[in-house]
């Protein structure tokens, strides 16, 4: 009986001192939220809006994409006024959006993202004390989402920026921001992961938390635990708009050489080659006859781009840029834009088994521009091939949307094709590493084929050029 007593004191000291250890442990946010509350600014975002008159819209509702974006970003869309008579919308009314941002100089530059700031036609900065300022936008850059402002102010508070090279997975970090409108919240989690990679979003590292991030954080800077800035709040996942747990920050580094372009020529420079990548799945490296996935694939290559000039082709496996290891296809385009313009870059690669390194003179960034090359002719009788598609050949018209380039058009798919993602209006352009000369070489080249045998066809989509895998049936 005093054994078992002694026992149970012996569990409950340890449970105690293992508790404490536990309890001692957690971090303490107090002092952060103290010290660095007032470095956090809210952005009220006015846009006036213009309405056909008669037309059937409403202020505040806009299309499916739209709403897309909202979910994926997360600036609070504000309510414009009353429909007029008879329930028709006024012709102009204006729409307001709420943001955070952070104070990068006492003289008044502050960071934020650049879709709160988009197409404004005027930023309000309220900061820590209540002040409030007409902001001037210096700068913003779509691509990585960060724009830079300017209130006429002195004596500011402003931010520590850290490295968010050296942040750590399960290190924790907290946001603060103004979500749903509720000004200097404090949230805080971990680093979930690090240098994300996000569908249309090629030139940012991101830093996955599962820091609690609403409408309205959008913006606002991400703390670690000694108070610097690592990154900035910018998008969320979520099917319902709130938070879901999974919240991804732009690293810091990132921001500030982005900022730094835009104070000092409004504009931000990257470099260019010219090409369309997509990542090496293991199916792709098969077709390839490849051992592993390590690298990133050309898709495609503009006529008279960098790339081009230089001899890359569609079909080969980038594995090094300017000496920088390419594991991944989101790897290319960060190595490439941080690349100065004019420079020539030691490119290596993988071409039809060969390893090969080429001298690319890197080119400057254009503005996105495309053309769409679609048929609307009647499906003209053509029998499948082997993996379900109804080819036709070009005609000299949609060659020349395709600069001169040979291409057979998808006017059916079935089977493994369609399976695959294939479908009616696409231009196939290549099988494996060969171009597409006839319908009748391609299907002879795909009919022949072993049935379990992985292709990789080379198919252009409107201004978009991809490798598909297929598995060759019976």
């Amino acid at each position: 009986m005093i054994k078992n007593w002694i026992a149970a004191i012996a569990f409950s000291l340890i449970s105690a001192v293992h508790l404490n250890v536990n309890a001692q442990s957690l971090p303490d946010f107090t002092e952060l939220a103290e010290k660095h509350g007032a470095e956090v600014v809210n952005i009220s975002v006015t846009q006036n809006v213009h309405v056909d008159a008669g037309a059937m819209q409403f202020p505040g509702m806009q299309d499916d994409e739209q709403m897309q974006e909202f979910f994926k970003r997360f600036g609070i869309p504000g309510i414009p006024g009353s429909p007029g008579q008879n329930g028709a919308p006024p012709s102009d009314y204006k729409s307001q959006s709420l943001g955070s941002g952070f104070i990068i100089s006492s003289d008044g530059y502050i960071l934020t993202n650049a879709h709160v700031v988009n197409e404004a036609d005027e930023v309000i900065v309220k900061l820590f004390d209540k002040r409030e300022f007409k902001a001037k936008i210096i700068g913003a850059d779509k691509r990585t989402d960060v724009a830079l402002v300017k209130i006429e102010a002195t004596g500011l508070p402003k931010v520590t920026i850290g490295e968010s090279s050296k942040l750590k997975v399960g290190e924790w970090v907290a946001a603060i921001g103004s979500p749903f409108g509720l000004e200097n919240t404090m949230t805080a989690g971990i680093v979930s992961a690090k240098g994300r990679a996000l569908p249309q979003e090629n030139f940012v590292p991101f830093i996955q938390t599962d820091v609690a991030i609403n409408p309205g954080n959008s913006g606002g800077p991400l703390y670690n635990l000694t108070g610097e800035v690592v990154g900035i709040n910018s998008q969320i996942y979520s099917r319902s708009g709130g938070s879901m747990g999974l919240s991804f920050a732009i690293p810091i580094d990132v921001a500030i050489d982005i900022s730094n372009q835009l104070k000092s020529s409004g504009k931000i420079t990257r470099g260019w080659l010219g090409i369309a990548i997509q990542e090496l799945t293991k199916d792709l490296a098969e077709s390839f006859g490849m051992k592993n996935t390590n690298g990133t694939l050309v898709a495609g290559v503009e006529k008279n781009g960098p790339a081009d000039k230089g001899g890359l082709e569609a079909g080969d496996v980038i594995t090094k840029f300017d000496g920088k290891s390419i594991m991944t296809s989101a790897d290319l385009p960060r190595a490439v834009a941080a690349t100065k313009p004019g420079r020539i870059a030691s490119v290596e690669i993988l071409r039809k088994g060969s390893a090969k390194t080429l001298s690319i003179g890197v080119g400057e960034m254009p503005s996105e521009s495309a053309e769409v090359a679609q048929s609307s002719k009647p499906v003209p009788k053509a029998e499948a091939n082997k993996i379900g598609l109804t080819l036709k050949e070009l005609t000299p018209q949609q060659k020349r949307k395709l600069s001169g380039k040979n291409g057979l058009l998808v006017i059916d798919s079935a089977g493994a094709a369609a399976l695959a993602g294939i479908r009616r209006g696409d231009v196939i352009l290549g099988l494996n590493n060969s171009e597409i000369q006839s319908v009748e070489q391609f299907n002879k080249q795909i009919n022949s084929m072993v049935a379990g045998k992985t292709v990789a066809v080379l198919v252009q989509r409107a201004e978009n050029t991809l490798y598909v895998p297929i598995k060759v049936g019976k």
